[in-house]
């Protein structure tokens, strides 16, 4: 995986909006991959906040979310 794809994926692992089927759509990711990814290339306390943040969030998984705004096409 190229530095860029990780940089967008943990950005996108952040925003609140972007689901994590989304990043599956465009990195071919599982939820559970874009968890692990995050453990490995962030510090304990900030993945511990992250999964704090994302843990129940509608807006992170698209059959529970909505908003169209941030869907791929595919997904709306």
């Amino acid at each position: 995986m190229q530095s860029q794809d990780l940089d967008r994926i943990i950005e996108m692992a952040w925003e609140d909006r972007t689901t994590f089927e989304a990043i599956h759509y465009q990195f071919g990711l599982s939820e559970q991959e874009v968890i692990a990814l995050m453990r490995t290339h962030m510090k304990p306390s900030s993945f511990k906040m992250w999964r704090k943040r994302v843990t129940g969030r509608k807006t992170k998984h698209g059959s529970t979310s909505e908003s169209n705004r941030f869907r791929a096409k595919c997904h709306r």
